[in-house]
């Protein structure tokens, strides 16, 4: 006998309701997977210790480091990542290629990366053979830091930005061709300002990735406490004796990274609330 048309619809809603229960099951397991480690490194130290946490000398300098190279790299993407998606944006052949290139550092692990920067910059390196003649040693340096950290950020600005650009109001620049302006006028007038916003949610998120970053670092500039121990570094020496220094850096990380999500969150809804 064969089931009734009620029984199927039974059948169907009972299957749909473990199914969404499973679902609940699974995302919130998974939820709390990811922020158990997290707040883990909260419960450690008491928030009232991490003032005094904060003036240790191996805090101090990693901090002020980070910051500054990160700085410097953030400025490095902007000025090269912008022209390369503003390009990426465009029609061309081998476009695909080009852009599997400029993203490929995100997939590439770390040790590769700083192996590769090393080659290319190291004193019989591809470059640095030329630059040694001129007594520039980039490894080992607070410059190894800076291109270190923008080799393996930029590709979250530059995906950011040819997104942004792609998405250009194609009537706009039609009646800015009409009017005789040049592409570079229609560029900065119409294209740069309405991609604002989702170019600044790209630099935040690139800012945190090279402010995190730990293995073409440590490959490609050392560990030298105070010239290129950033926070990462100075989180992972300080795990081997001084564990709270190394939760005070890591929950700074953690904050910053956190507040890089939520400000690139809010800039991309900015951005298409004004489109």
């Amino acid at each position: 006998m064969s089931p009734s048309t009620e029984d199927i619809r039974k059948g169907a809603l009972i299957r749909d309701r473990l199914l969404a229960v499973a679902a609940v099951i699974f995302a919130a397991a998974f939820g709390g997977f990811i922020a158990l480690p997290l707040a883990a490194l909260l419960i450690h130290v008491p928030v009232s210790a991490v003032g005094s946490m904060m003036q240790r000398s191996i805090v101090v300098d990693a901090l002020r480091l980070s910051f500054e190279t990160t700085l410097a790299s953030a400025v490095l993407i902007v000025l090269g990542g912008t022209p390369l998606a503003a390009l990426l944006a465009r029609t061309f052949k081998g476009r695909d290629a080009l852009a599997s290139l400029a993203t490929l550092p995100l997939v590439l692990p770390p040790v590769v990366a700083g192996l590769g920067l090393l080659l290319a910059f190291g004193r019989s390196g591809l470059l640095g053979r030329f630059l040694d003649l001129f007594g520039m040693h980039v490894p080992f340096s607070i410059a190894a830091v800076v291109l270190a950290q923008t080799f393996v950020a930029a590709p979250l600005y530059v995906i950011a930005a040819r997104s942004a650009f792609e998405r250009t109001d194609r009537d706009q620049l039609d009646a800015a061709a009409t009017l005789r302006a040049s592409p570079a006028y229609a560029f900065w007038r119409i294209t740069l300002p309405a991609a604002l916003p989702a170019l600044c949610a790209g630099l935040a998120m690139a800012a945190a990735r090279g402010l995190g970053e730990f293995g073409a670092t440590i490959t490609f500039a050392g560990n030298l406490p105070g010239v290129t121990q950033t926070m990462p570094l100075a989180a992972y020496v300080a795990a081997q004796s001084d564990m709270d220094a190394a939760v005070t850096i890591s929950v700074v990380l953690a904050c910053v990274a956190y507040g890089a999500l939520l400000g690139s969150g809010a800039l991309a809804n900015l951005g298409r609330r004004t489109r």
